[in-house]
């Protein structure tokens, strides 16, 4: 008998006055949203879910702008509006263009390098639904200055994003939310190549929520800042 079969068992036998099965209902996979680049949305199954934060972390020039750029083109040119909460002003609508982002269907809000003001609006933001995507830019955050973020702000986002069809994607240098994020997916750059100019950028990204990890490798074919 599983350890599942046998909770449930001793569970009924300790309310013999509901003449009714405990039936354990398995939690409905989300919906996802693809990343856009293929060797990562192989490597997490389709992209990143709907109605969960999904945590992004990795060193400067790990590849976290590539994802980021993929993941707002892929949402708008679906038509989808998308949210970047970006806390240090490090975003380039220009590049993000280039990249296929229909910056028309993209709300950009600017924090000024101000961590609280940031994750207030996060926190409206998702919220408020109604935005296919929303991002929280950290990746230039300090560590320090990340981790001060309370817990409890964590699980209020996670809540928050339940509740929506958002799909929540956290980029930071390292996880910040533990416990409240569904899925993690560490980057780190593994080479470079160049000739005269950076020609292209190689990475590889884990999955780090699962008990098993899954890696992929991936690659920017054109130099952009890669912060």
């Amino acid at each position: 008998m599983s350890a599942a079969a046998a909770i449930r068992t001793q569970v009924q036998a300790a309310l013999p006055r509901f003449d009714l099965p405990l039936v354990i209902t398995p939690r409905p996979a989300p919906e996802l949203l693809a990343i856009g680049i293929p060797a990562l949305d192989t490597l997490t199954q389709g992209g990143i879910p709907r109605g969960s934060m999904t945590e992004i972390a990795g060193e400067a020039s790990s590849g976290r702008t590539t994802i980021l750029h993929s993941l707002i083109a892929r949402a708008t040119s679906q038509g989808e509006y998308c949210t970047l909460i970006d806390t240090h002003d490090a975003f380039d609508p220009a590049t993000a263009a280039e990249c296929g982002a229909v910056l028309s269907h993209l709300l950009w809000i600017r924090c000024g390098a101000n961590t609280e003001n940031a994750l207030k609006a996060a926190d409206r933001i998702v919220q408020a639904g109604g935005f296919g995507l929303v991002i929280f830019d950290l990746s230039d955050t300090d560590m320090l200055s990340a981790r001060r973020i309370s817990l409890a702000s964590w699980f209020r986002l996670r809540h928050a994003v339940e509740k929506t069809s958002s799909a929540l994607a956290v980029f930071s240098r390292q996880f910040n939310a533990r416990s409240c994020s569904r899925l993690q997916i560490e980057l780190r750059r593994t080479g470079t190549t160049w000739s005269t100019h950076l020609r292209s950028v190689a990475f590889e990204a884990e999955t780090r929520k699962y008990q098993f990890s899954r890696r992929a490798a991936f690659e920017a074919q054109r130099f952009d800042p890669l912060a």
